[in-house]
């Protein structure tokens, strides 16, 4: 992570950062306390290139505020002919966040250029004659007719305007040489934030961040404690990781199902483990996935550990196999032998020889092998303790009637899954055992 200039001096201790700041004169000194290139951090700063639109999309709490300010500040500083829209998801909000908010324009300006504020006039005015605008998107209308240099757009994904808010504020991009917009916003799969994020290298840039990347300006243990509680699940990935998590068309899992199913505990002990493996078909190629899942006095099946491995030889995942076996004391390993089930057989029983393997295989496509597990967790029959991301990911790349939109080549893990649970959980057919009410 790369920090601000204030950050890396504040770490050198108080000694050192004393004798370089004794250094400087009074009149340096003050002005290095507003210098936004030396408190911001490389992150938080404009892209190079001769960009139309920037898309920072990161956490909560990553500092998103503070740079949508100062990029307004550094332009209506720099271009007195500068007409400037601040769009928030409401006017109200516009107002409480982005000027009068604790890191708004008003809080983050310097005595020698700080803006006239016309609360009644929705309007900020510069010294030097650059002006600023502002507007609600939930009020889209407003947005037509005005015209404008550059653009603030705040927290995108929520906007109840959303694309005819937008598309009004691009309209009236057309003042100056540059007409530029930045977008601060955490991700939601809206149809506007993927829309940017699917042009990001052409009129687009778009840059990311974590709630994390900013630990050193945020309350001591808050990002420790969100990430306790909310590590790996798609509400922190969401709002702690700034990752923009879309649902794929005719999944077989949304992630809603997922969180559903999500438990802190196992209530009582398991009565049965098992470790599933998805043998990898060459060494160095995909993942071996690795799932453990059990099932619980309650006639629930529980994932427990996703152990999946990559890049390993056959001796390599095989240990990794029997280590997650002996550490979650499983009875049985099963492994799909399509690709050479006795090698994968006598490879598991060389790791640890009394190790119980029942091979399995595989008549029908991941897919089809994957719908009455889907089922499963439609019924509420089976739970994750805790979160397991790339797992997950996979899961929600499947499609029903075949096809998979996830990470990687090949769902290693959610395959691995699909057989752990069809072992506990499932008849001789394949078909899920749901209890009558």
């Amino acid at each position: 992570m790369l920090v601000s200039h204030k950050e890396f001096l504040d770490g050198l201790g108080e000694e050192r950062r004393d004798a370089i700041v004794a250094w400087l004169n009074a009149s340096g000194v003050h002005r290095m306390v507003w210098d936004w290139r030396f408190i911001g951090r490389p992150a938080q700063k404009a892209p190079p290139g001769d960009w139309r639109i920037w898309l920072m999309m990161a956490g909560r709490g990553f500092g998103k505020t503070r740079a949508g300010a100062e990029w307004v500040r550094a332009i209506a500083e720099r271009d007195p002919a500068a007409r400037i829209a601040i769009v928030g998801a409401t006017l109200g909000e516009a107002r409480s966040v982005m000027v009068e908010g604790a890191s708004g324009l008003l809080a983050i300006a310097p005595w020698w250029a700080r803006p006239d504020y016309a609360p009644a006039l929705r309007r900020l005015s510069w010294p030097n004659g650059a002006q600023a605008r502002l507007f609600g998107a939930a009020d889209p209308e407003s947005l037509r007719g005005p015209q404008f240099s550059h653009g603030w757009a705040d927290e995108i994904a929520k906007w109840a305007g959303g694309q005819a808010a937008w598309d009004n504020l691009m309209m009236g991009m057309r003042l100056g040489q540059r007409p530029q917009v930045l977008a601060t916003t955490t991700p939601r799969p809206v149809p506007l934030v993927r829309g940017l994020v699917a042009r990001d290298g052409g009129d687009v840039i778009v840059t990311r961040g974590r709630t994390a990347d900013n630990d050193a300006n945020l309350a001591e243990g808050f990002v420790a404690a969100m990430a306790d509680i909310y590590g790996g699940t798609r509400l922190g990935r969401q709002e702690l990781d700034g990752e923009l998590i879309a649902e794929a068309e005719g999944a077989l899992w949304s992630r809603d199902m997922i969180e559903r199913s999500r438990v802190v505990h196992v209530p009582g002990a398991l009565n049965r483990v098992v470790v599933a493996v998805d043998p990898p078909a060459s060494v160095g190629g995909d993942a071996c996935g690795i799932v453990v899942a059990g099932v619980g006095g309650d006639g629930r099946a529980y994932v427990i550990a996703d152990a999946s491995v990559s890049g390993l030889s056959p001796e390599g995942w095989a240990r990794a196999v029997a280590a997650a076996a002996l550490v979650h004391g499983a009875d049985r390993v099963v492994a799909e032998a399509n690709n050479g089930g006795a090698m994968v057989q006598s490879v598991l029983q060389a790791a640890q020889e009394n190790m119980p393997v029942q091979l399995v295989h595989a008549s029908r496509g991941k897919v089809a092998r994957a719908e009455p597990v889907a089922a499963l967790y439609e019924a509420g029959r089976v739970a994750h303790r805790g979160a397991f991301p790339q797992l997950e990911d996979e899961m929600c790349g499947l499609i029903a009637g075949g096809g998979y939109v996830g990470p990687g080549r090949s769902p290693d893990r959610a395959d691995a899954l699909v057989w752990a649970l069809s072992e506990l959980m499932l008849g001789k057919r394949g078909e899920a055992r749901i209890r009558g009410m």
